[in-house]
């Protein structure tokens, strides 16, 4: 990502949150929701975001602070004598769950609304974040090729399968890394994954490398399923984000559809 830039003359402000100028509180408001942006897409639950946003404006010396979030827009409105009513919207699109940068971005939160920092500050913590390290390449194909085999084992099936689901979860961890780098749609990345999954796993068994074609299926189905999705909607319902949480619902049903529809298209043309 590119580094997170502030106008010259804000960087240079060393107090704490200046926000005697409706310019100050504009730039404060863009601070909060930079991080509430990234504490969505990396996964976090919608209570999560508002309470993070409303805290963070508070602390910037809002004395109002309204907080409208759904799975793709942050609406924010700060109030106080000082600068009057500001309000800003932030659009959300893609992302990935990611708790360890989630725990980082919690973590910045609690230290804005606890200590001093400045606006720069605020801008470099938040550049970090971006460019914390993730798992390399090898280490995701490891994970993605120990998963699948572990899952086919676990659902029955014999050391062959596990091995084939273990090549085939390698292969969809490299073509799950091009599509999003061409930054397809979801559920045609869900799509053309399951479906090649599916292909793999009939194929593997229709060359004699392995004997169960749905078990192998299984494990990979594993990496595909949007679990995280799912139980970020069941929370969000229970919380009372009734918008939110439906939304997210929806969305992971239609991304589980999407995954079984390419696996029985693949079992299809070998039916």
């Amino acid at each position: 990502m590119e580094k997170h830039q502030l106008p010259e003359a804000l960087t240079n402000t060393s107090g704490y949150y200046p926000l005697e100028t409706r310019e100050n509180a504009e730039m404060d408001l863009a601070l909060a929701l930079d991080i509430g942006e990234r504490m969505l897409r990396v996964g976090a639950e919608i209570g999560r975001v508002e309470d993070s946003l409303r805290r963070i404006c508070t602390a910037f010396g809002a004395e109002r602070v309204d907080v409208f979030t759904i799975t793709s827009s942050i609406v924010v409105t700060m109030m106080s004598p000082a600068f009057g009513c500001v309000t800003q919207t932030r659009r959300v699109q893609g992302g990935v769950s990611d708790f360890y940068r989630l725990h980082l971005l919690n973590a910045l939160s609690r230290t804005i609304c606890a200590a001093p920092m400045t606006r720069a500050e605020i801008a470099a913590e938040i550049d970090r974040i971006d460019h914390a390290p993730v798992y390399g390449f090898a280490a995701q194909l490891g994970i993605y090729a120990l998963i699948s085999a572990a899952f086919s084992l676990f659902f029955g099936g014999v050391w062959q399968d596990a091995a084939a689901a273990a090549v085939i979860g390698v292969v969809l961890c490299i073509v799950q890394g091009v599509l999003r780098r061409l930054r397809t749609n979801p559920f045609l990345q869900s799509l053309l994954c399951s479906f090649a999954g599916g292909l793999l796993a009939s194929g593997s068994v229709a060359l004699g490398l392995a004997l169960h074609a749905d078990l192998i299926a299984i494990g990979n189905v594993m990496l595909l399923i949007p679990g995280i999705a799912l139980t970020n909607a069941i929370r969000d319902l229970f919380s009372g984000d009734l918008v939110s949480g439906l939304l997210r619902f929806a969305e992971a049903l239609m991304l589980a559809a999407t995954v079984a529809l390419g696996f029985v298209l693949a079992a299809r043309l070998f039916g």
